[in-house]
């Protein structure tokens, strides 16, 4: 605690006066572009591998970056969602997952959780990604299946993203587009989901950026 006291007198030192034209400008309104879904993991900070500045991405940290489906938990993950698309306007959504995720080997070892009924409540909204995986690369080793588990769960909370009526129809708008990133603690690089190479691809300084598509019916007039 101690750590923590001195940081926040250094921030109020040395960091606060720097931006203070900034914080003002923020004291009575929010506008970030972007809603960053991830980790509660405590390596895993947003703000700092991308560089944001306060006010620039409004951020969601739940244990595995889990997105449940619209009606199946209406708790604060959804309420957030809403939020952010429907009153702040944000026009990205990123989903991103992390090397080394406590809760893709929870996943991997579920009878571990005997202890943690709560979070094995939770995990469970993650089930459609351990059955992908259970059932689609059962030969594998367990580092690999750690690693499918991270990557699959990724585009299985995507799609869970898609149940959601506000983002939904945001995307018929053509106001939002979705991205599937995974940061490596280890590294600092980032790879992002390529739907048309069905991979992850590492984003550089040749990455331009690929949205998720969305599949859905053309609006049309109705014929008289």
């Amino acid at each position: 605690m101690e750590k923590l006291i001195d940081g926040l007198m250094k921030f109020q030192r040395e960091v606060f006066p720097l931006k203070r034209e900034l914080f003002e400008r923020l004291a009575s309104d929010q506008k970030p572009s972007t809603l960053f879904i991830t980790c509660a993991d405590s390596r895993v900070v947003p703000d700092l591998f991308t560089q944001s500045e306060p006010g620039e991405i409004f951020v969601i940290r739940n244990a595995g970056n889990i997105v449940p489906a619209y009606g199946s938990l209406m708790g604060g993950v959804t309420a957030t969602i809403e939020f952010a698309i429907a009153v702040l306007g944000v026009k990205h959504v990123v989903i991103c997952g992390h090397t080394d995720c406590g809760a893709m080997k929870a996943l991997l070892h579920p009878e571990k959780l005997a202890d943690v009924p709560a979070v094995a409540s939770w995990l469970g909204q993650a089930e459609a990604t351990r059955r992908v995986v259970m059932d689609n690369y059962k030969d594998h080793d367990e580092p690999a299946l750690i690693n499918a588990l991270t990557r699959e769960n990724i585009l299985v909370q995507l799609q869970n993203l898609q149940t959601h009526p506000i983002v939904l129809s945001a995307l018929a708008r053509c106001e939002l587009k979705l991205y599937g990133w995974i940061y490596n603690i280890g590294t600092g690089d980032v790879e992002s989901f390529d739907a048309e190479k069905q991979s992850f691809i590492r984003i550089d300084g040749s990455y331009s950026p690929h949205a998720t598509p969305v599949v859905r019916l053309k609006h049309e007039a109705p014929s008289d």
